[in-house]
């Protein structure tokens, strides 16, 4: 049996509030938490679709959830501003950043998409395919716009498809095998902040990394004394090539005047005292 739990985000439909990045964000998270304190859902339980906007809530999350069934985006976007432009990196401005979460989501993903998509061209749909980590069969539609795919007979037969093979206990089997071991049923995610998945991942990396920068102080403290000894000769060595080096740079000429006129003193000085004795011998 298939349960399906349906939400509208903040200013759509029936709900209250404004439409924004956030708070769609925490819309998706309400309706997760929702499903695991009031029905005692699982992770392992929930297949989470997003189409269109609603891909970027269910990407976000997906992220977050390594535990999670499975992910089903229907015309999905690469982001907001790519929808607009052709970018080719992502800015800080940007929202609804799938293209840069979809590689984080461990579960089989399914992307359906329209191959005439006037609104979120199937370029998107494709690119966020190739991008999954367990790629699921896509499903492009065509002749497909972007808000008639249900009326498609292939849209339910491979919706039905992927739901029966999800469903298989040896696809959980893998899925476990490959995941950590979850520690707890309850999300670590939705009772604190929200952060990026990126300032998660990287807390236990710098406990790895502390001992070796201990370790490096330690070795650069104990070196200390060996290169205090050694400073002083070598910046005494220093000083001397570089004054030679720069009297050879200044006055080139000056010094080779100053050795040839000192060799020519000590030959003309002979020169002379023979010039001398050979005036009193003829004398």
């Amino acid at each position: 049996m298939l349960n399906l739990c349906r939400y509208d985000y903040s200013g759509y439909g029936q709900s209250t509030g404004k439409p924004s990045e956030h708070n769609t964000y925490a819309d998706i998270e309400a309706a997760y938490k929702c499903l695991e304190e009031s029905y005692g859902a699982k992770q392992e339980d929930i297949i989470l679709y997003g189409q269109s906007v609603g891909s970027g809530p269910t990407s976000d999350l997906a992220a977050r959830l390594l535990q999670l069934r499975a992910v089903v985006l229907h015309s999905p976007i690469l982001s907001g501003l790519r929808v607009m432009y052709p970018v080719k990196r992502t800015y800080w401005f940007d929202i609804y950043k799938n293209i840069d979460k979809i590689p984080l989501v461990k579960c089989p993903v399914l992307v359906i998409h329209g191959t005439a998509d006037e609104v979120v061209d199937c370029s998107h749909g494709k690119q966020l395919w190739e991008l999954c980590q367990q790629k699921y069969e896509p499903l492009w539609l065509k002749g497909g716009s972007h808000c008639n795919l249900e009326l498609y007979p292939e849209y339910i037969r491979h919706l039905k498809k992927f739901v029966t093979y999800v469903e298989k206990p040896s696809t959980r089997n893998i899925k476990r095998s490959i995941d950590k071991p979850e520690h707890s049923r309850k999300s670590n995610f939705l009772g604190a902040p929200r952060r990026s998945v990126d300032h998660r991942r990287e807390k236990p990396r710098r406990s790895v990394d502390k001992p070796e920068k201990l370790h490096f102080f330690e070795s650069k403290y104990t070196n200390d004394d060996k290169l205090a000894k050694l400073r002083i000769p070598f910046e005494h060595m220093e000083r001397s090539r570089r004054s030679v080096e720069y009297h050879d740079k200044c006055h080139p000429s000056e010094y080779h005047d100053k050795s040839r006129m000192s060799v020519d003193v000590q030959l003309e000085r002979p020169r002379k005292s023979v010039d001398w004795l050979e005036r009193i011998g003829s004398g």
